[in-house]
């Protein structure tokens, strides 16, 4: 019994320190800035993209997803070669879950971090690839029908528990029940996170993503 508890604290302190690194941060002071004074003021790919340009953004959004995807990947091969020996499933929730709070309240910057969607879309595929699929079209048709990426990521967010249920109870790709409820909490916290802009749709305020004339 201790021999599990000292394996889920140390997965879930070493996910956290890695879902702490604040690339949004480390890539605005490369740039001479600091990314939290400018646009949305947001530690996020999609503030680094609207001040920094889209290669910037895109390599923040990639090592956010890594952020996520690399702690689950360490401890699925740590299970398959037996060096951990508790429930699976609780020790990826436990990997995932700390990943995405190390990006939401980084320890590095006084626990004020991004929204968890890059991070969290990396937990999501070495956990559930199938749900992630979904939510990634879903993502994607809704970005550009309405240039919000706020209103694509919230609503994403939604179908994610959604899918999983139907891809269980289909028999398509069944997750455990602990899963399902990791990944309802996940979509529940990843839309709370984005309050300020549902807000500022409801208002019409939010700022959109405007296509690039040729």
């Amino acid at each position: 019994m201790n021999l599990d508890i000292t394996g889920f604290t140390l997965i879930g302190i070493a996910s956290y320190l890695f879902g702490s690194v604040p690339w949004a941060f480390i890539i605005g002071r490369i740039n001479g800035i600091d990314i939290r004074k400018h646009g949305s003021g947001n530690i996020g790919a999609t503030n680094v993209m609207r001040v920094l340009g889209r290669k910037w953004g895109i390599l923040c959004f990639l090592l956010d997803f890594l952020k996520g995807l690399l702690p689950v990947l360490a401890v699925k091969i740590l299970i398959s070669q037996k060096i951990l020996t508790a429930s699976p499933d609780s020790l990826v929730i436990t990997a995932g879950l700390a990943a995405v709070g190390g990006h939401i309240w980084p320890v590095f910057l006084k626990f004020k971090g991004g929204k968890g969607m890059a991070t969290g879309g990396g937990v999501l595929i070495g956990i559930a690839p199938y749900s992630f699929i979904c939510t990634v079209l879903v993502w994607i048709v809704l970005f550009y029908s309405t240039r919000y990426v706020s209103a694509a990521s919230v609503i994403a967010a939604a179908v994610l528990p959604v899918s999983s249920f139907i891809f269980s109870k289909t028999g398509l790709w069944v997750l455990s029940a602990p899963i399902q409820a990791f990944l309802l909490i996940l979509a529940i916290v990843t839309i709370a996170k984005h309050h300020s802009n549902i807000r500022r749709l409801i208002n019409g305020t939010e700022h959109k993503f405007e296509k690039k004339k040729v």
